[in-house]
């Protein structure tokens, strides 16, 4: 959770404009973008595969965290199930995750819910953050959390921050900076609720933050305190979490993905909810992303990539061809001016890819055909990563791209009307 009201605004942000600028503390970046930014870079660090953000609130996080490749499942939980509906649709794909699908698939999800219930669906996380979460808990909610996070959930890795009240003197007339925290620890009550929570769940933990002191305060330590826990041996095992019975209790709606919002709110399903146990209830948004682990997109962007390959090649193949031609008497044409220009721009590859493609098979003509390998393909880097071998892409881009009559080889018109436009 992020600070959001006036107040809090004033404080962190240096906002509030009734607070005079010389007495106001200004962070830059602003302290919500640190705290989100020092999980980004440990999620950079550690690619973890699952992740989910308790107390996800407007989904900031999440919509931070989408963009790492190595993420494959990401979930936000939160009590305000208004805002999650209203953000949801902020966390579907757009145009260009069509245009350029990610390498691995990637779910994102929503649950409307308590984050001191236990709900199976969050079990076997690699990491759960609570940004500025705690501070909002009662006492009894508060005494449970360790229990459902550390002991029920146990992910291999827990991210909790929350204020350092030791820095709440350099703020003008504050003494809690929301009104809806039930408490701001000072460091050594906060380091010691942690290390009694991490022996007792079987952690690891070590203390850092964000929002560094000005010049002749450092003594208060940083403004947010931060609490990195790591489970002792590791993940979970996998029969830990088969000992672990199926306990949906988060409220929810259906959602569907890049579906109208009016849809959703009359979906079928969404009516019958009601009627339901808590434990069949659904998710309130769900959506999933275009990968290259998906056949049809995979597909898409590998015969787009053999495409515009051969086009590159018959292009830079042109003017070698009007050369040949000349040697033998026909006098090339002109292709300066006006003409379009021979290719020069391209990826820039390393000495061994050069090498690599320059022992690979060489396109070649027949009549007015030109001919490309499989194998000098599967020679430049970015379709090599696409394909294991040239089986696969055959089977791949048959159906597709005309190939020879042998399967070994793409096959284009050597020119075509663009050419004769520009006299190649």
């Amino acid at each position: 959770m992020e600070e959001n009201n006036l107040q809090c605004s004033s404080v962190v942000d240096g906002n509030f404009e009734e607070v005079p600028r010389e007495m106001a503390i200004q962070f830059k970046p602003p302290l919500y973008r640190q705290r989100y930014q020092f999980v980004k870079n440990l999620v950079d660090q550690h690619e973890p595969k699952k992740v989910a953000d308790l107390g996800c609130g407007d989904t900031s996080l999440l919509r931070l965290l989408k963009v790492n490749p190595c993420i494959e499942l990401l979930v936000g939980v939160d009590i305000n199930e208004d805002k999650l509906r209203w953000r949801g649709d902020s966390l579907a794909p757009f145009l260009g995750d069509f245009l350029k699908p990610r390498d691995l698939n990637l779910t994102i999800t929503l649950y409307h819910g308590s984050v001191v219930e236990r709900d199976s669906r969050l079990l076997g996380f690699d990491l759960i953050t609570c940004i500025e979460l705690i501070e909002h808990l009662d006492s009894g909610d508060l005494a449970r959390f360790p229990e459902v996070v550390f002991g029920y959930l146990s992910p291999s890795m827990i991210v909790i921050s929350t204020p350092n009240s030791e820095f709440n003197p350099l703020f003008p007339s504050v003494t809690l900076r929301d009104s809806d925290h039930k408490f701001e620890w000072t460091r050594m009550e906060f380091q010691t609720w942690a290390l009694y929570v991490a022996n007792r769940y079987d952690y690891s933990v070590e203390f850092t933050g964000v929002g560094e002191p000005p010049a002749g305060a450092e003594n208060v330590g940083y403004c947010t305190q931060i609490g990195i826990f790591r489970k002792n041996g590791g993940k979970a095992t996998e029969s830990c979490l088969s000992e672990q019975h199926d306990q949906h209790v988060y409220k929810a709606r259906q959602g569907l993905t890049m579906l109208p919002r009016l849809v959703l709110n009359f979906h079928p399903q969404a009516i019958l909810l009601p009627h339901l146990p808590k434990m069949l209830r659904l998710q309130v948004f769900t959506t999933s992303y275009p990968s290259l682990q998906q056949e049809r997109f995979f597909k898409l962007v590998l015969v787009n990539e053999v495409s515009q390959q051969v086009e590159s090649l018959r292009v830079s193949h042109l003017p070698r061809r009007k050369e040949q031609a000349g040697e033998q008497g026909d006098k090339p044409k002109d292709i300066g001016g006006s003409k379009a220009p021979v290719p020069c721009f391209g990826p820039v590859f390393t000495e061994v890819e050069k090498a690599k493609i320059e022992n690979s098979p060489t396109p070649f003509c027949v009549g007015d055909k030109f001919f490309v390998p499989l194998q000098r393909l599967l020679a430049y880097p970015k379709l090599n990563r696409l394909c294991a071998n040239e089986e696969m892409m055959r089977s791949v881009i048959a159906d597709s791209i005309p190939l020879s009559s042998d399967g070994s080889a793409v096959v284009a018109d050597l020119r075509n009307y663009f050419d004769e436009q520009f006299e190649f």
